[in-house]
C-alpha cells in the first residue's frame, strides 16, 4: 500500500505561528498606538512657537513704544490694541490671545476654560475640542506666563509628558 503525504501545516505548527505573531503584536503595538499623542504635543509645541514669536514682536513694539518697562500698558497693532505688562503681553483675551491673531490663523487652539488669572499672570491654551474640559486629559495644554517685572521676560511652558 502507498501512503499518500500530506501537504499543509499541522494544527501544532499553527498554534505556534499564531502565538508567535501575537506576542509580536503586544510588544510592537503601544510603539505605534501613541503617535497620536505625538502629534498632539508636536502641535503645542508649535503653538509654543507662535506665542514665544507674538511675545518677541509685542515687546519689539513696546520697546519702540518706550513702555517696556511699564508695569501696564498697552500697543497698538492691525488687529487691536494688546494689553502689556513690562512690554509683553498680558495673559488675557485682550493681551496675548489678541497677540497670536496676528502671526497667522490658530483656529485650532483656544483658551483652557477657566484658566486665565484674574489679575493677567497666566493663561493656558490646548486644542479646541479640550477647551471646556479642566483639565484638558492627559496633561494637553500649555501655560503662557506674563513678565512679572521689568527684568523678566514672559514664558511658556509644556510639559514633556503633554498630551502623552
Amino acid at each position: 500500500m502507498k501512503h499518500q503525504h500530506q501537504k499543509g501545516f499541522t494544527l501544532i505548527e499553527l498554534v505556534v505561528v499564531i502565538v508567535i505573531l501575537g506576542i509580536l503584536a503586544v510588544t510592537a503595538a503601544p510603539k505605534f498606538m501613541n503617535l497620536q499623542g505625538d502629534a498632539r504635543h508636536s502641535a503645542l509645541q508649535g503653538l509654543k512657537g507662535a506665542i514665544q514669536g507674538a511675545s518677541g514682536i509685542v515687546y519689539g513694539k513696546s520697546a519702540i513704544a518706550g513702555v517696556e518697562t511699564v508695569d501696564d500698558s498697552s500697543v497698538s497693532t492691525s488687529e487691536g490694541t494688546i494689553k502689556t505688562a513690562y512690554g509683553y503681553p498680558k495673559a488675557t483675551t485682550d493681551g496675548i490671545v489678541l497677540a497670536l491673531q496676528n502671526v497667522g490663523d490658530n483656529q485650532d487652539f483656544a483658551v483652557v476654560s477657566g484658566s486665565s488669572s484674574t489679575d493677567g499672570k497666566t493663561i493656558q491654551f490646548t486644542f479646541k475640542n479640550y477647551a471646556d474640559d479642566t483639565p484638558p486629559p492627559k496633561n494637553c495644554f500649555l501655560t503662557y506666563t506674563a513678565a512679572g517685572s521689568a527684568t523678566s521676560a514672559a514664558t511658556v511652558t509644556l510639559a514633556d509628558d503633554a498630551c502623552k
